[in-house]
């Protein structure tokens, strides 16, 4: 009995000492032990001595400026700083002027020219009469009517806040801060009135309609895109281009090179009406396209073209019309009897044609519609070019005695 009990008491004081130890892990584990506190004399510090002595045994370094010692120059240069050469300047003023549309005139004057010369040949005069002056005055006097109006129509532009942001638009003189905006009016002005000067001399060996077709152009040229209602604003933009790059300059420089004495018949006047509509039609095709790449920009400068108001759909029927026109034609005149047949070589233009109309049909960005408008550029010059030579083989051809019987054409 006796053991018993002592055995259950030392159970039960075992089982309280157990308890009464877990307790105490319990609070110890809760509880923040404090580092003793030390004294700030006991804490090892480092004379200052020592540090002048590690620092005195650092090299001194010393930088000494000498004259090899350059600035490299700078990246980008500042306009203040920055001149341009002679060359540089010319290529700027070239591409400002836009020389991929000077065919647009050109074109016509070439045509106009071989239309005179070609009606001149027979077989008395087998070389025909060729005026190379009036020529060459021709073609200057017209190109710097174009170029003037094109410097002209740039500084109108940019002063009515159109094509600012179009970097396929002007040509970038204003526009990108290569030449101050009133030297590119000064100079448009300068070639519209050398233009003027050259025009109405050559205007005298043409007679009265030569200098009306010249007054003409030169008002259309300039009102283009002058005044606060410019006719390219109100959507006269092709009907101008039409009219100057087609029958005004065709059938000018055609009467600058005929004869006064031998005024042309009727037939002649009808056909060379009718070849300058199909230029004009080729020339109010490209602008229209220009139109259409430039649709944008124009609607917020409220600036209203047949592209703006007709909308992408109707304005690619409207091109297809015009360049499908100007082959109509041709093929009008050249298939009948007694006509000069070999004007449909004019055709071999077929694949461009056809990459120009499909262009077109697949093109909705200004990218695409100014890669098409360039392809319509080509299409009208290798379109006018084969014409010229068609014309002047069978000026020959009906001219050369005997060679019509040998050589059927």
């Amino acid at each position: 009995m006796l053991d018993k009990n002592s055995s259950s008491s030392s159970d039960n004081n075992d089982a309280t000492v157990t308890v009464s130890q877990k307790k105490a892990r319990i609070v110890t584990s809760s509880q923040v032990v404090a580092a003793p506190s030390v004294q700030a004399e006991e804490v090892p510090t480092i004379p200052m001595s020592s540090l002048q002595t590690l620092n005195a045994l650092q090299p001194e370094v010393s930088v000494a400026a000498t004259q090899a010692v350059r600035r490299p120059a700078p990246l980008v240069v500042q306009p203040s700083e920055y001149r341009r050469g002679m060359g540089e300047s010319l290529q700027v003023w070239w591409d400002g002027i836009r020389p991929a549309y000077l065919p647009l005139s050109i074109m016509p004057v070439l045509l106009g020219t071989t239309l005179a010369w070609t009606q001149s040949i027979s077989t008395k005069t087998l070389l025909g009469h060729l005026r190379i002056t009036h020529f060459v005055a021709t073609l200057l006097a017209v190109v710097l009517l174009q170029i003037g109006a094109q410097l002209i129509n740039d500084y109108y532009d940019y002063v009515r806040g159109i094509d600012t942001s179009n970097t396929f638009g002007p040509g970038g003189l204003i526009q990108q801060g290569f030449v101050q905006p009133t030297r590119v009016l000064l100079l448009g002005i300068i070639a519209l009135c050398a233009g003027i000067l050259i025009g109405a001399v050559v205007a005298v060996a043409g007679g009265f309609y030569v200098l009306l077709f010249g007054v003409i152009g030169v008002l259309g040229a300039y009102l283009y895109s002058a005044t606060t209602h410019s006719l390219s604003s109100i959507a006269l933009g092709e009907v101008v281009s039409f009219l100057i790059f087609g029958p005004l300059i065709t059938f000018g420089t055609y009467l600058v090179q005929m004869n006064q004495t031998n005024a042309p018949s009727r037939p002649q006047l009808i056909s060379v009406l009718l070849y300058s509509i199909a230029l004009g039609l080729f020339a109010t095709a490209i602008m229209h396209v220009n139109n259409m790449r430039d649709a944008e920009s124009d609607e917020q400068a409220k600036k209203h073209t047949l592209a703006t108001l007709l909308g992408i759909r109707l304005s690619r029927a409207l091109f297809f019309l015009l360049v499908l026109g100007a082959y109509i034609i041709v093929i009008a005149l050249g298939i009948p009897r007694n006509t000069p047949h070999l004007t449909l070589i004019t055709l071999w233009t077929l694949p461009l044609l056809l990459v120009t109309l499909t262009g077109m049909l697949r093109a909705d960005l200004p990218a695409s519609l100014h890669l098409v408008m360039r392809q319509a550029l080509k299409l009208e010059t290798y379109f006018t070019l084969w014409l010229i030579v068609a014309l002047i083989i069978s000026a020959f051809y009906t001219a050369l005695p005997g060679i019509s019987s040998h050589i059927p054409l």
